[in-house]
């Protein structure tokens, strides 16, 4: 889930990058300039676990006092929209802080305005090997990276389910997924047919699976849905930038999804990203797809529901296996007047020490973008239950990559499929009673005015 707080972003999502960036590639040190004195303001997001911003905020001081800058920290929150807009009207005043923060697409509608950033990059993608190709999608544009991808807020929104109701039908999630780097055979059978056998048993039971097929406002079921899409192979726009509903593989994902639907709660087609949590948290579902926000809430609240979760990977579609995911990108303005420090603080703050501190912090709640980087004990030993969080993580053995709805498009193409929930779009109207055939058509219709 976005931030909790992230419930009511429905804004258009346009922009494209004209031209290229270049800057020197540095070797894995301390970069040290005459541009590391001086002043920096910082807008990070304003976390919804307030140690996160404790920790950030004293790394950031730490290392300001050992090379004499004088930092301004921020912490905008994602309410109504704050952080997009004010990113925004810095972009357009060409003022403003010297470091911003930004959620997925939001740094493809400012990365023009951005300074390029392989010269950070590079040392740390030698020192911790690649970032998530979803992230690189992102945070790259014509060969360069523009942002960095940053542990704080990223993370990726796999099944949370209630370990006592899968029992009861006959499936132990904490065999299927062990607190261990072990594959099963039973992580082959769970599998979508599989998933919409429980998904109809959970409807029998009044547990309806929460997962929301809403509006713009609805990150989480956009997340889920695209990456069902994806895991049948059915994409709504090729990389070339022409629309792909007339395929077998379409047909195929549809034709689940209108069994699917059936089951899902009457208000999924107006949840937002507050209504999953409230549902696992209030006992109301057997299964969501999110970030271990609402295990954390339960944890507080609803000890004995807290108890009773495990977090998991996706279902396994013809395709594969793909999690939801969602990356925070830390980027410098391009009229940043100390981008040099501003570097040299993004290094350090992407350390392993300074990363494993923030992620203890909020108890692995985020995810290190770099594969080199989820070595961490913390996903061990959260609980309760004990290990509950292990397979939060994209993990080798789970065979599962991440997932961006509409990332299989050109970024001007797959922003706007976002920002205009397609996805859901598509499963609410199968809800609603139209056929395949009508849901299809008003696809076309949608995706043709995005595409032209």
């Amino acid at each position: 889930m976005r931030n909790k707080a992230r419930k009511s972003a429905s804004t258009s999502r346009r922009s494209a990058l004209k031209g290229a960036v270049s800057a020197a590639m540095l070797p894995l040190v301390h970069i040290r300039s005459a541009g590391a004195a001086g002043k920096l303001s910082l807008a990070f997001t304003d976390s919804f676990i307030p140690v996160d911003n404790v920790v950030t905020k004293r790394q950031v001081e730490a290392w300001a006092s050992k090379n004499a800058v004088d930092v301004q920290v921020d912490f905008i929150t994602v309410i109504g929209n704050k952080l997009l807009l004010t990113g925004a009207a810095e972009a357009l005043a060409h003022a403003g802080h010297d470091m911003y923060t930004f959620y997925s697409w939001d740094l493809y509608n400012q990365h023009a305005a951005l300074a390029p950033v392989d010269d950070v990059m590079a040392p740390l993608l030698k020192a911790y090997g690649p970032v998530d190709q979803t992230a690189e999608y992102l945070g790259k544009s014509n060969g360069h990276w523009v942002a960095v991808p940053t542990s704080s807020g990223t993370q990726v929104k796999p099944p949370c389910a209630r370990i006592s109701w899968f029992r009861k039908h006959g499936l132990d999630l904490e065999a299927m997924y062990p607190a261990k780097a072990e594959h099963t055979a039973l992580q082959d059978s769970w599998n979508y047919e599989t998933f919409l056998k429980f998904a109809e048993l959970a409807q029998k039971d009044g547990v309806t699976f929460g997962l929301g097929i809403g509006g713009s406002n609805n990150t989480d079921g956009i997340d889920q849905v695209g990456a069902m899409f994806h895991a049948f192979g059915a994409n709504l726009v090729d990389e070339k930038g022409q629309v792909t509903l007339d395929t077998p593989e379409m047909q195929e994902c549809l034709e689940y999804a209108a069994k699917l639907v059936k089951f899902l709660p009457d208000d999924a087609v107006s949840y937002d990203d507050a209504s999953n949590n409230r549902a696992l948290v209030s006992g109301k579902s057997a299964l969501i797809f999110n970030a271990p926000s609402a295990w954390w809430v339960a944890k507080r609240d609803a000890p004995a529901i807290a108890e009773d979760c495990w977090t998991f990977s996706a279902p396994q579609g013809p395709k594969g296996r793909f999690v939801p995911s969602e990356t925070f990108f830390w980027g410098i303005w391009s009229f940043s007047r100390n981008q040099s420090a501003a570097k040299e603080l993004l290094l350090h703050l992407m350390q392993k020490d300074q990363v494993e501190e923030r992620i203890n912090a909020v108890q692995g709640y985020n995810i290190p973008p770099f594969a080199g980087l989820r070595n961490i004990p913390v996903w061990d030993t959260v609980g309760p239950p004990p290990g509950t969080l292990f397979n939060y993580p994209i993990r080798p053995w789970h065979n599962a990559q991440p997932s961006l709805p509409g990332s299989e498009a050109p970024p001007d193409i797959a922003a706007q499929i976002y920002a205009n929930a397609i996805h859901t779009g598509m499963l609410s109207r199968l809800k609603s009673g139209s056929s395949i055939k009508q849901v299809t058509a008003w696809a076309n219709d949608q995706l043709g005015e995005l595409v032209r």
